[in-house]
């Protein structure tokens, strides 16, 4: 493409990183602008100098007095929960920036590629959600588009090493965030999240068990639904995978569950259970926690870019 759409990236640790890694080597769209930290000897930081790439040690602050910054139109944001509420504050001022969040803030709407992508792409602030929403609400969406979901629960477990001190400080945001956007992306009635960090050596990768209890439905039709859904979140994570075959059980009338805020159930239980491999392009193969991540934010903000362009070439 002829044109490409500057970005900045806020937070210089390994998600950060990895994400400019992904955009320089493989987007044909977008163009790494700034690399922004608040550590000056961070690795980050150093790597984008060595490639070329302005940086600033002063955060946000020092981002929007950069002469960079009239030019850019993407803005990721891969700091804290607590950061991008300060941060957006200060970006939202200026006309004509996107910001893909990162961070379990959900300041804006929560955006899965595969899910809800039409429904956001003008919103100028969207939410990733969290490692586990990327890798579970896919799976969710997919039963719910053959039934109702009353119930969705993740139970994650990635590798200890892969969790920096940003992922330990947003656990509790972790939680939260994930168990809404089963709900609110995924469609299921209520929604429930669970992580665990694995000290196993060598590390594991990214292992994600998907459960959901809906209405009675043709087991078929949801087995195709989920493997199409694998499809479309292959074509930007290709390390993600099924792990095994869908499991299923059926939860007859005569022995319903309980389900907090939801009250008796009983239908078909689904089990989905995943793997995500991370690329390796700056973060360890096992790392597909981080890697799914910086995948989704990359592919949103290249789709984002081609509506962009589209409408630019219809106003013509």
């Amino acid at each position: 493409m002829s044109e490409k759409f500057k970005c900045a990236i806020i937070g210089s640790g390994n998600i950060g990183t990895d994400l400019m890694i992904k955009i320089m080597r493989y987007s044909d769209i977008l163009e790494m602008s700034v690399m922004v930290g608040i550590d000056a000897a961070s690795d980050g930081l150093a790597r984008a100098k060595r490639m070329g790439i302005a940086t600033t040690h002063e955060g946000i602050d020092g981002l929007v007095k950069m002469p960079e910054w009239s030019e850019i139109t993407f803005v990721f944001d891969a700091t804290s929960a607590k950061a991008h509420v300060y941060n957006y504050n200060i970006i939202k001022q200026y006309e004509g920036k996107k910001v893909i969040d990162l961070t379990p803030a959900a300041i804006g709407p929560y955006l899965v590629p595969p899910v809800n992508f039409d429904a956001n792409i003008d919103i100028p602030n969207v939410n990733m959600v969290t490692c586990g929403g990327q890798a579970t609400i896919p799976m969710v969406a997919a039963v719910s588009r053959v039934a109702k979901v009353h119930y969705g629960e993740l139970v994650a477990s990635i590798a200890s090493k892969s969790a920096g001190p940003g992922t330990r400080a947003n656990i509790d945001e972790f939680t939260e965030t994930t168990a809404q956007a089963i709900e609110k992306v995924g469609g299921a009635t209520r929604g429930k999240a669970i992580i665990i960090l694995n000290p196993a050596e060598p590390p594991l990768v990214m292992r994600d068990t998907v459960f959901t209890l809906s209405e009675p439905a043709d087991k078929e039709a949801i087995r195709k639904s989920i493997h199409d859904m694998v499809a479309e979140v292959q074509k930007y994570v290709p390390g993600y995978s099924l792990h095994q075959e869908v499991q299923f059980e059926d939860i007859p009338e005569t022995h319903p569950v309980f389900i907090e805020g939801v009250g008796k159930v009983w239908g078909l239980k689904t089990m989905v259970l995943l793997q995500v491999v991370g690329a390796g392009h700056y973060l360890p193969e096992y790392a597909g926690n981080l890697d799914i991540m910086t995948s989704a934010a990359k592919a949103t903000g290249e789709k984002m870019a081609i509506n962009i362009m589209q409408v630019q070439e219809n106003s013509k």
